[in-house]
């Protein structure tokens, strides 16, 4: 109950900062005045209680775990742009994670090349906020028409530049 306790004062310093909208200076300052005693007594709990726990035991493992790496855990404090977890990171992957096992399924080598070609493809519209299926429709419905030079016109990354020109010049 401590560890989640402190855990928990040190995610609703993020929010804080997050609601407040702050710039990374003013975050890793934050951090410092208030989230670093809440990690020293973190840390000192985590010691304290590991002499108490058995080492193969899952808590004694995730107790040495953490303290191992405690330096890593640190890190965010000293840069206001970093995450104090890995999230957001997390969160974009999990799609092609769960997928993983489909994929071994996709029927040929080369069948599984085209899954993710589009995956690709998919992941850049997303990345660069273009609906998936205008691009899809637009570049199958174009593609017969279009030079093999000029293929690249076609990329999720252009398309979004293509429609601008087009909103602009009608």
């Amino acid at each position: 109950m401590v560890a989640l306790e402190l855990i928990a004062k040190l995610y609703a310093i993020e929010r804080r900062a997050r609601e407040q909208t702050l710039e990374s200076e003013a975050i890793k300052t934050l951090r410092l005045d208030e989230s670093l005693p809440v990690l020293n007594e973190l840390s000192k709990w985590i010691a304290k209680e590991f002499k108490h726990a058995l080492p193969k035991s899952q808590i004694g493992k995730a107790m040495n775990y953490a303290l191992n790496r405690w330096d890593a855990l640190c890190a965010y404090l000293y840069n206001g742009s970093l995450h104090i977890d890995n999230n957001p990171v997390e969160n974009t992957i999990r799609p092609i994670a769960l997928g993983r096992k489909n994929y071994l399924f996709a029927g040929s080598h080369e069948a599984a090349q085209r899954a993710a070609m589009i995956y690709s493809f998919f992941a850049t519209c997303k990345k660069n906020q273009v609906n998936p299926f205008e691009w899809l429709k637009y570049t199958l419905e174009n593609i017969m028409d279009i030079n093999h030079k000029e293929l690249s016109t076609l990329l999720p990354q252009n398309y979004k530049t293509l429609q601008e020109s087009t909103l602009c010049s009608s």
